[in-house]
């Protein structure tokens, strides 16, 4: 089975300090949330994960709100197993790196390998453009939402 690994290169250039991030579920961030967050540096999501499962541990010890503490608690261990590799890109998005290629491998060093070998080629391997800022329509702004109404307002 394929994954997606996500290249980053920090905002000196160097290419041998590019990170390579597996996007996709984590088991470990799964088992062990806020400890898992800690050991990325991601702080405030950290005191988030940990302060929203000690009121699920506090929310079971009271009669009747049991199976709701228990819910807001795998919730979290649920959400940050399928988010938290995102969580990293994102961070590390945020101090200057920047996304230069995401490749479907499978495995880490398949990856590597071909995403390596394309500077060696001279192959011109670039991430997609997110924004829209390049596309003919650069005046109008397109916001995504989830129903018929756009976050402004308006109709699509």
């Amino acid at each position: 089975m394929a994954s997606s690994y996500v290249f980053l290169v920090p905002p000196s250039g160097q290419r041998e300090d590019t990170r390579t991030v597996r996007d996709g579920f984590s088991w470990l961030a799964f088992l062990f949330p806020w400890i898992w967050l800690l050991a990325h540096r991601l702080w405030l999501h950290a005191i988030i994960a940990f302060a929203l499962q000690v009121i699920g541990g506090v929310l079971t010890e009271e009669p009747g709100f049991g199976p709701a503490g228990m819910a807001l608690a795998f919730a979290v261990n649920l959400f940050v197993g399928f988010e938290g590799q995102n969580f990293r890109i994102r961070n590390l998005a945020s101090h200057g790196s920047r996304e230069e290629a995401a490749i479907g491998a499978t495995s880490i060093d398949l990856a590597e390998e071909i995403y390596y070998s394309n500077f060696e080629t001279g192959a011109d391997l670039k991430a997609p453009e997110w924004n829209q800022a390049s596309s003919p329509q650069a005046g109008q702004r397109h916001s995504t939402s989830l129903g018929l109404l756009g976050f402004d307002g308006g109709r699509k």
